[in-house]
């Protein structure tokens, strides 16, 4: 399937998905694949970091692009089509480089559990010609990773880790002040050994979505102790603990 592309620009965040988009492309058209990464305030600073150390483990072109999401009124209003103004203001720089570089196909990770989810984004992507190797293949996300693990790529079982914007209740408008509050505390969390966390924005409260077994751990006094004097110096008045628990797309519900 991505032979027939010849030459591809891939939208590269350096999650589960594209990285295995990216290495198959790396190893099936070699030199006619561009990964491109975009930068804003919206993406922790690691997961970037991640998707540069990836990259340049396979020898693949490699580019990072500062993406203008901060500038659109639409996307900072937070409404529930946030994510339909973000990316089609990412894919038209795409289409500038993939221009420049006269790549005639600009591809994305999405993979076929997207498609159940409440994604505007995917919409855009669609509307303006972005094709979805790992969709057209009919690849869920567990087979995302146990074809990941298959070819030994590191991040096979890397957590899924979606925009921070994502943290804030449609509504609530997107501020670079905000986002970075939302990414401290979590880096909290990771430093507990959590690998799969949320603090969901909501003012001055924060709510923590951990899976259920999680629980347990993050009760314990001393790891209790630690989120609330840390997330209250970050600016949390309250810290509450969701008895739901974490799961992908917490947020749509309300288009569930």
């Amino acid at each position: 399937m991505i032979r027939k592309y010849g030459k591809m620009l891939i939208a590269f965040s350096g999650g589960v998905d594209s990285s295995l988009l990216l290495a198959v492309a790396w190893e099936v058209l070699k030199d006619n694949v561009l990964a491109v990464t975009g930068v804003s305030p919206i993406h922790p600073k690691s997961e970037i970091e991640k998707a540069i150390r990836f990259a340049k483990s396979l020898g693949v072109s490699h580019r990072v692009l500062p993406s203008h999401e901060m500038d659109l009124a639409d996307f900072l209003e937070n409404n529930p089509e946030r994510c339909y103004f973000c990316k089609k203001s990412l894919v038209l720089d795409l289409q500038k480089i993939a221009e420049a570089n006269s790549i005639p196909h600009i591809a994305d990770g999405s993979n076929l559990d997207d498609l159940k989810d409440y994604r505007p984004g995917f919409k855009a992507a669609k509307e303006l010609g972005i094709v979805s190797p790992l969709v057209e293949a009919g690849l869920t996300k567990k087979d995302i990773r146990n074809l990941s693990k298959d070819m030994g790529l590191e991040t096979w079982d890397q957590p899924s880790q979606p925009c921070l914007a994502t943290r804030l209740p449609y509504g609530t408008p997107i501020t670079e002040d905000v986002l970075l509050k939302v990414a401290r505390a979590e880096e909290v969390l990771s430093s507990l050994g959590i690998p799969v966390s949320r603090v969901r924005h909501h003012g001055d409260l924060a709510r923590i979505e951990v899976p259920a077994e999680v629980f347990q751990e993050i009760m314990k006094e001393e790891a209790r102790r630690l989120i609330l004097d840390k997330f209250r110096e970050i600016g949390y008045l309250y810290i509450a603990l969701d008895l739901g628990g974490y799961f992908q797309g917490s947020m749509n519900r309300a288009f569930a």
